[in-house]
């Protein structure tokens, strides 16, 4: 049995440690909201984040993050992207020298443009970090329903561990040493989701949003293969299977938000009635930016980016989109000789 330490208390980071609760593992949730820590404590439930289920029994969670961190085998990092840095930063005098982390958040840090893996490396120098990216909504693995994500460690036998721990024959964990394609697959999937979402609220039918889907899928290849990444990433749990689980899902936070704005809704007064966090609204201005520094041709992305942080309307957004060139259709990055994807 290994001790296992879960920073944040939200649907996700709850759902996690269902997951590992049910290896066979000790587990303790870090909650930042102290209603969150004693619902698990007293109720094994967390209502805000995880209303209506019951959570695997043995699970403690604290508002400490000093006891969070002591004693632990490895820790799972589950808070907004956005907040990455500063958790991570008050983590670092209590987690044990060379503990690994995984990372489960979805997001590009604001301002930076960082991934979260390089986010980490700033704030925990020298800690073995691996990337936790797939279809994976918080409801269905905390109720234990099959699930299969990807696992991606630059370490092999790290990877490994942290694979056997967490894995089991209805949670299956795919090992990869793509660290960066797992994270710019949980990144772009958020962002296309929300055009999918206006596509739907839009009413522009099905077969707008499969061509979302399939151009986003492009935007995301292209993307990373420009940061280094692998091909055949995309292809996978945490490229082609998060981003069509997220872009066929009203269920979907980005999706129901995109909803939400082709239906005529403002972003503010949407964002004000959500208890959760959006990630997709958070990443957009970053991955935008990094397609301008990469030189990666991502229509959709600047289209989201537009309508998110920039006033634009959605009718002018989705004219705009649709008025782009076209290019051939394939996943590379476009050399100065040949036109791209």
């Amino acid at each position: 049995m290994a001790r296992i330490g879960i920073i944040g208390g939200g649907a996700f980071g709850t759902a996690m440690a269902c997951v590992v609760r049910r290896s066979g593992h000790e587990v303790i949730i870090w909650a930042r909201e102290p209603e969150a820590a004693t619902a698990i404590n007293r109720d094994g439930a967390n209502p805000v984040f995880l209303p209506g289920i019951a959570l695997t029994p043995g699970i403690s969670a604290t508002n400490d993050l000093a006891a969070a961190a002591k004693g632990v085998d490895f820790m799972l990092l589950a808070p907004p992207a956005q907040h990455m840095r500063a958790v991570t930063g008050q983590l670092r005098p209590h987690l044990g020298r060379g503990t690994p982390v995984m990372t489960c958040s979805k997001g590009v840090e604001r301002g930076t443009c960082a991934l979260m893996a390089e986010v980490i490396a700033d704030t925990l120098p020298g800690t073995p970090v691996a990337v936790l990216s797939g279809p994976s909504f918080a409801h269905d693995i905390a109720v234990d329903s099959p699930a299969g994500v990807t696992l991606a460690c630059a370490d092999r036998t790290i990877g490994e561990r942290l694979t056997r721990a967490i894995g089991t024959p209805r949670f299956r964990t795919y090992l990869s040493d793509d660290v960066i394609g797992a994270l710019i697959g949980g990144v772009l999937k958020n962002v296309i989701a929300i055009a999918c979402g206006v596509a739907l609220g839009m009413k522009l039918g099905e077969s707008t949003r499969a061509t979302l889907f399939a151009r986003g899928l492009a935007e995301m290849a292209r993307l990373g293969l420009a940061m280094g990444a692998r091909l055949e990433t995309f292809m996978g749990l945490s490229g082609a299977g998060d981003l069509n689980l997220s872009c066929n899902s009203a269920k979907s936070r980005n999706t129901s938000l995109g909803i939400a704005l082709g239906e005529g809704g403002k972003l503010q007064d949407i964002l004000r009635e959500r208890v959760t966090v959006q990630e997709g609204v958070h990443s957009a201005e970053s991955v935008a930016a990094l397609a301008r520094r990469h030189d990666v041709d991502m229509p959709i992305t600047l289209a989201v980016d537009q309508v998110l942080n920039h006033g634009a309307g959605v009718a002018a957004a989705v004219a705009r989109l649709l008025a782009h060139p076209y290019h051939y259709d394939r996943i590379t990055v476009p050399s100065k000789e040949t036109p791209g994807a």
